[in-house]
């Protein structure tokens, strides 16, 4: 008995605790390569052996960064120690850095930047390394970013930069100035080159400039450069897209960490110059989606932040503390919810405030973005049309929404047709579709479900399922079991058969796992429990399993049988794709058994 006992211990420990113990492993091999890294640098061999293997192990945590975490910052100073030394060879810092920048590619940067070193004595170092770099050496360029990236943090110090001034040498050269502009032209040397460090460098002057000593001296003098260079910007060359790319990354980060009485004086010329370079029509996405992301940052400081009063609300988003509520609390909150959560008129003080003029020029720069033919593009319109829609009075943001169903037209391209569905989530997520607009918005929805454009011998429309999807799993937050109970049969519907049926894998898990959150958030989806448990997200990723099997499975629940069938025929059996074809002549005939009287009638109706 107790040797059973003992093997089930080392069973239990094999299961439980072999991950935990070979990710101890790799992080105890990722130090021991570090501190090696003064022994291999001279050989190149040993040194690009050890970059290939601390590289492979970083790389396994890149589906699940967050695993670092406990170990990030021990790992960080360990590189720092050797990368601050100012009697560490250049070659060694920069292979320090290198693997710090690796560490960055994989955790992200807002992560790590906030685990630099930000002490006062930590400022003067970190500016003489930036200072000692050379911007032509492509060989020490993730020293660069690295170093870029830990001044944003250095230069926060809650202290006037002027105090440090008597501390720094007098020598010859850039020491003789103010280290305010010392920092400030280290990061202007960096803003416009063609690498990683234009991106660190924009961020280091966003942060910067929001230093109370620093805006009321340097932060009209960058303004003025900046409207000068974009009036001037050419971006029709690569050298001049990727400038000017630095540029408006800093404006649109500047709008995200600056105070708005500090940016509003500034907004309308800076909205001004990038409305006239037409960004539209660039060629660069890169470029276009910075203009996006400046175009909404300018919409929000021309509105006060502030939460709008008339924005629907569920009441508690929590899982936890739903299954906590009582169910006479259920039934009271569904019974508040269906008189509307807020009616024209209670509020009147949330509409008495004025809108800018130029809110209609950004708005109408964003819904014109949702047709972007660049997903990161529409994705960011997206994104800003919910949140200046939230700051906005209720009868503007219905004249936003009613703007938005008019992409969905048979004339919008397929991008319209993802834009507004990635819109249309962004509003539903944040309160802001009343329940007033879902009979408009559902039937669009639907169609996006299934939309499926035949361009030759392919066809277009998978990323417009995939958004409809999103818009559902949206929906099962942002709306109580009550708003949607009319519509629940024919969206469970829409999803089960883009789950089985769809020919992209993607779109098929997308559809599932917005069927998981209507089920449990909403609760109302007929046979839901039983259809998870067999069409989860993994069992849809097998398309003949989903065809053959999952489709008899799911048909033998009467709501679904007949859409289906119907599904089949009037879609599938004309498919592009001769695969899906074939399988679709499979599942009718399997499916056939399920309702004979339905399957000949369907097939006499049509054929």
């Amino acid at each position: 008995m107790a040797a059973e006992d003992s093997q089930q211990d080392d069973g239990m420990e094999a299961i439980g605790f072999g991950c935990v113990n070979e990710e101890f492993k790799e992080i105890e091999e990722v130090r021991s390569l570090i501190s090696k890294l003064t022994d291999v640098y001279t050989d190149q061999i040993a040194m690009e052996t050890t970059v290939e293997r601390f590289t492979f192990i970083v790389d396994q945590y890149q589906e699940q960064p967050h695993l670092i975490d406990p170990h990030l910052e021990s790992l960080m100073n360990q590189l720092l120690t050797i990368g601050r030394n100012v009697n560490t060879p250049p070659a060694l810092q920069n292979l320090a850095f290198k693997m710090l920048y690796l560490i960055t590619k994989m955790r992200g940067a807002k992560v790590v930047v906030r685990l630099f070193p930000h002490e006062v004595v930590d400022v003067e170092p970190v500016l003489a390394l930036i200072t000692k770099q050379d911007p032509t050496d492509f060989e020490a360029a993730e020293t660069r970013y690295m170093l870029l990236l830990w001044m944003s943090m250095a230069c926060m110090i809650p202290f006037d930069l002027s105090r440090l001034d008597s501390n720094a040498p007098q020598d010859s050269g850039d020491h003789k100035l103010p280290i305010m502009d010392r920092i400030y032209n280290a990061a202007m040397r960096y803003l416009l080159v063609v690498e990683k460090s234009r991106d660190a460098a924009a961020y280091l002057l966003s942060r910067f400039m929001t230093r109370p000593d620093v805006k009321k001296r340097k932060l009209p003098e960058f303004l003025d450069w900046a409207m000068e260079y974009v009036a001037k910007a050419e971006y029709t060359t690569l050298q001049g897209a990727i400038s000017l790319t630095g540029v408006l990354t800093t404006l649109g980060l500047l709008f995200k960490h600056g105070k708005r009485e500090d940016l509003l004086q500034h907004a309308g010329r800076v909205l001004e110059a990038v409305t006239q370079l037409s960004l539209l029509e660039c060629d660069n996405n890169r470029l276009r989606k910075c203009g996006v992301k400046v175009t909404q940052r300018i919409g929000l400081t021309f509105l006060k932040s502030r939460v709008a009063k008339w924005r629907y609300q569920r009441g508690s988003r929590s899982l936890a503390d739903n299954l906590q509520l009582s169910k006479e609390a259920v039934q009271q909150r569904q019974a508040v919810s269906s008189t509307g959560p807020q009616q024209p008129g209670e509020d009147d003080e949330d509409e008495e405030f004025d809108i800018p003029d130029d809110i209609e020029n950004v708005i109408e720069l964003l819904l014109m973005s949702l047709r972007d033919k660049d997903t990161i593009v529409r994705w960011s319109a997206a994104k800003g049309v919910g949140r200046i829609t939230g700051r906005l009075p209720r009868e503007l943001a219905d004249e936003v929404v009613g703007s938005l169903l008019g992409l969905f037209t048979l004339q919008e391209s397929d991008g319209a047709w993802h834009g507004g569905c990635l819109a249309l989530a962004e509003l539903g997520r944040r309160g802001l579709l009343l329940p007033a607009r879902l009979p408009d918005v559902v039937p669009i929805v639907l169609k996006a479900l299934a939309y499926d454009e035949r361009r030759g011998n392919f066809s277009v429309g998978a990323h417009v399922r995939d958004a409809a999807c999103y818009v559902c799993w949206a929906f099962a937050r942002a709306y109580d079991p009550v708003e949607i109970s009319k519509y629940v049969n024919h969206i469970a519907s829409s999803l089960v058969i883009a789950s089985i049926f769809d020919r992209e894998v993607n779109v098929r898990r997308a559809a599932s796992a917005a069927f998981q959150e209507n089920v449990g958030r909403q609760g109302t989806f007929p046979q839901g429990i039983d259809i998870l448990t067999m069409a989860d997200y993994f069992a849809v990723g097998n398309r003949t399993h989903c065809y053959l099997e999952l489709s008899m499975y799911i048909a033998q629940f009467s709501n679904y049988t007949t859409d289906l069938i119907d599904h089949l025929v009037d879609i599938k059996v004309h498919h592009w794709d001769s695969a899906i074809r074939e399988l679709t002549s499979k599942a009718l005939h399997n499916l056939t058994e399920k309702a004979p009287e339905h399957m000949a009638k369907s097939g006499k109706e049509r054929y």
